[in-house]
């Protein structure tokens, strides 16, 4: 038996059934609430409707599920894999889904807020996108996401960490120490380039023309591709990587080699508040004080929106001084 009602302009529909007891959702529109309940009554009589009841599962196993159907289909998904799994470790996770109220959520967002707003803010926003996917497609039964009550944590201030003079010096210097011959190529690559570390990573050499100074990728973070010119110390970097090695891949070292020899640099460096993706910051605002103009620096940068693009940039007021 099904009944609907209107609820603060949204429809609600809810199915009573001896055998799954009590299921609701709610819908923009009556018509898409009457096309879920057939669904469900079809289901129901098949015997294959999948009902996660909240007072029988945790959000811990939610996630697991998440992180096993979910997240491997995601370019992201060795970094949201990370993260899950510390999810999966914190007490917030053993709570049974009935118990994970906003009043719960909101505790744990206080929790995580220690850690760093930027941190906080994935987490909210992962375990909202784990709860949204079970109550749409695995037939948890909750009538709301508990997530959406809780006022989101405030976004992290934009960095403008740029290299101060002599730094470039220290890095190069700490990687003289590592064992890794790809490890300084990388960071010189970035900070000629803008390229972000999984475009570095992931560059092949069919896709780079060193007499042409273009290197191509086929797929980025926002979902097009793009071709990136290169200068002459990019291209100088590639030839030598290319004498270096054999390999299919410039840069033949894995995501998580990468990252481990990452922090041994900047710790050698003294400069732990140094992250790779800084020297994308770098780059840019390079770029700009090269005299590049927006739309040439977005070609390399691959940014659509000349918003995303100006938190990129830093630009020194020395390096302006000539130009006014």
């Amino acid at each position: 038996m099904a009944t609907y009602r209107k609820r603060n302009g949204k429809w609600q529909a809810i199915v009573r059934n001896k055998t799954i007891g009590t299921t609701s959702r709610s819908f923009h529109t009556k018509q898409a609430a009457i096309k879920w309940v057939i669904s469900v009554e079809e289901q129901i009589e098949a015997g294959t409707f999948d009902t996660l009841r909240p007072t029988h599962i945790t959000l811990g196993e939610l996630l697991q599920r998440y992180a096993r159907e979910v997240t491997p289909v995601k370019r992201g998904a060795t970094t949201e894999l990370r993260r899950l799994q510390r999810l999966i470790r914190d007490p917030v996770s053993s709570l049974r889904v009935s118990q994970l109220t906003s009043q719960a959520i909101a505790a744990f967002r206080d929790r995580r807020l220690l850690d760093g707003q930027r941190t906080c803010h994935y987490d909210i926003i992962l375990i909202r996108h784990c709860l949204k996917i079970a109550m749409n497609e695995w037939g948890l039964m909750l009538s709301s996401n508990p997530v959406d009550k809780v006022k989101m944590p405030p976004s992290s201030p934009a960095r403008n960490r740029r290299l101060e003079v002599g730094e470039f010096e220290r890095l190069e210097e700490a990687a003289r120490q590592t064992k890794n011959p790809h490890i300084w190529p990388i960071v010189v690559f970035a900070i000629e380039t803008g390229m972000r570390r999984g475009e570095i990573l992931g560059l092949q050499w069919e896709h780079v023309e060193l007499d042409r100074r273009i290197a191509y990728l086929p797929l980025t973070k926002n979902g097009s591709s793009r071709e990136v010119p290169l200068s002459t110390n990019a291209a100088e970097v590639l030839a030598r990587q290319r004498q270096r090695n054999d390999t299919p891949s410039p840069f033949p070292v894995t995501p998580n080699g990468f990252r481990l020899a990452w922090e041994r640099l900047r710790s050698r460096a003294g400069l732990s508040d140094l992250r790779f993706h800084d020297l994308r910051h770098e780059a840019i605002s390079r770029f700009f004080e090269l005299g590049l103009n927006i739309p040439e620096v977005a070609v390399i940068s691959g940014h659509r929106d000349p918003r995303m693009l100006f938190r990129y940039t830093h630009l020194r007021a020395e390096a302006l001084v000539s130009r006014l």
